[in-house]
């Protein structure tokens, strides 16, 4: 009597068959998105480090804020030419902790989270990656965007170049971007010139300037101009 081995069925092979059908497609799409997403890190890689030596020619923001309105002439302003004061006010008003973060603040983000509140915690790196890249208003793809070119820029940039393209791209009011266009409009003056109640006032209007005039002490420039004093005596001041 011959022994001979069991059939085999052919239909475990046929649904393996299948499956690998399947999957092949799928391991197609996920190649392609990480080969996309490679390229574009290294896209913004790039860019990052052009403008770590290349002064911004212009933003998202600035061109669209031009198709509604007439943009007040800019001048580039290197940060030597900027007030310390100003620096200092700017910094105050909006991340006090510039000099001690690597582009996140995670203590004023942990406030946040443990009050509840709906109020962001954004960095003076985060606006600058946003304002120069990036495009404004409130959407996951931007943040998501924001949150990889943050630590680029702190990687690429020193402090010093993060606040002095800050500085020359931030919107000061409708139309006016940049310190030197704004001390020119409201107080006829250049950014080397700019007083301590000047320098707070111009500040006070971030991050909202279509509300907010510099024209007009307020509680927050005051507050502004006490952290301004504040940070350049306790040495968080030291890195700009």
């Amino acid at each position: 009597m011959i022994l001979r081995p069991p059939a085999v069925s052919a239909k475990p092979h046929a649904g393996a068959d299948r499956r690998r059908r399947r999957i092949r497609p799928l391991r197609w799409v996920l190649a392609w998105l990480r080969w996309l997403a490679l390229r574009g890190l290294l896209l913004m890689a790039v860019l990052v480090g052009i403008y770590a030596l290349i002064n911004p020619p212009t933003t998202w923001t600035i061109v669209q804020e031009s198709r509604q309105r007439p943009i007040q002439p800019r001048e580039w302003t290197d940060i030597e030419d900027i007030a310390p004061v100003m620096r200092r006010s700017v910094v105050a008003a909006e991340d006090a902790n510039f000099c001690l973060h690597w582009g996140f603040d995670m203590r004023e983000i942990r406030k946040v989270v443990a009050s509840g509140s709906s109020a962001g915690a954004s960095t003076i790196t985060q606006q600058t990656a946003k304002n120069v890249f990036l495009w404004q208003g409130r959407s996951w793809p931007r943040k998501a965007l924001e949150t990889v070119y943050t630590p680029m820029i702190e990687a690429f940039w020193s402090k010093r170049r993060i606040l002095e393209v800050y500085m020359n791209v931030a919107e000061f009011g409708p139309g006016i971007f940049g310190v030197a266009a704004a001390a020119r409009q409201y107080y006829g003056t250049t950014p080397d010139r700019l007083s301590p109640v000047q320098a707070a006032r111009l500040a006070a209007i971030l991050p909202a300037p279509k509300s907010r005039s510099p024209h007009r002490a307020s509680a927050r420039s005051r507050m502004i101009a006490d952290g301004a004093a504040t940070i350049r005596i306790d040495g968080r001041a030291g890195c700009f």
